[in-house]
Parts: structure tokens; sequence; C-alpha cells
């Protein structure tokens, strides 16, 4: 056996709402097809990659499970992102990764969850 690539993520959702907002009008995620589970929902697509499950309706764990501390997608446009967290009062930490110079943008959907959008590195350093 051998891994051949990452398939998807799941998050946990106290406002289905809410996260689908976040992954779809800020990160530009888009819904697409999900089985008919018995537990509310949304399969967030990149392209036809159905990449982030979101379930509703679960109990919040009291504390984080496991030991995952983000999930990081590739982005374009850091600009308009940032542009879009501003807009909507999201806070985010920018920098560029020492080496390689990519730009890594850090910010947490509403139930907390940590996200990193890594940019080319020949992405320009976006207005304040």
């Amino acid at each position: 056996m051998s891994i051949e690539s990452m398939n998807h993520f799941t998050v946990l959702s106290s406002d289905l709402e809410k996260s689908k907002a976040f992954y779809i009008d800020i990160l530009g995620l888009t819904e697409g097809y999900r089985p008919p589970f018995e537990f509310p929902g949304a399969w967030l697509y990149a392209g036809d990659q159905a990449i982030l499950h979101i379930m509703a309706d679960r109990p919040m764990p009291q504390s984080a499970p496991g030991v995952i501390d983000h999930m990081a997608f590739t982005a374009s446009n850091l600009q308009l992102v940032v542009d879009t967290l501003k807009h909507h009062g999201i806070e985010y930490k920018l920098q560029r990764l020492k080496g390689l110079g990519i730009w890594q943008l850090f910010c947490h959907d509403p139930d907390g969850a940590k996200v990193e959008l890594d940019f080319a590195a020949n992405e320009p350093e976006p207005n304040s």
C-alpha cells in the first residue's frame, strides 16, 4: 500500500450555515453532491474533488480530539483573500515561509478550526 493523495478533511460545525458561508463565500469552495446521510452536513469541493466535509448536529468535543493542528489549502489571489477576510472581520496572520518565499495566511473557521492558505511566492505583498 502507498498513499496517493489527501482525500478530504472533516470538520464539526455548531452552525452549518455559518460554516458553509465561511468555506464557500470567503474561501471559495463550492457545495456539491453529498450522499443522503441521516445527519445534516455538506460536502465542499475544489474543482471536482470533495475536499472538505462538514458534519452538523453532533456534539462539539470538550477538548480537541487527536493532534491535528490545522488544514492547509493551496490558494491564489492573495490580495482578494486579504480584502475578503477584512471585509468579514476575520482575523488572520500573514507571513512568508523562509527558504521558499511562499505566503502563508492563517485564520480560523467559525468553530475555531485553524486554516492555512498557501500562495505562490510571486504573488505581490497585499496592500494593508
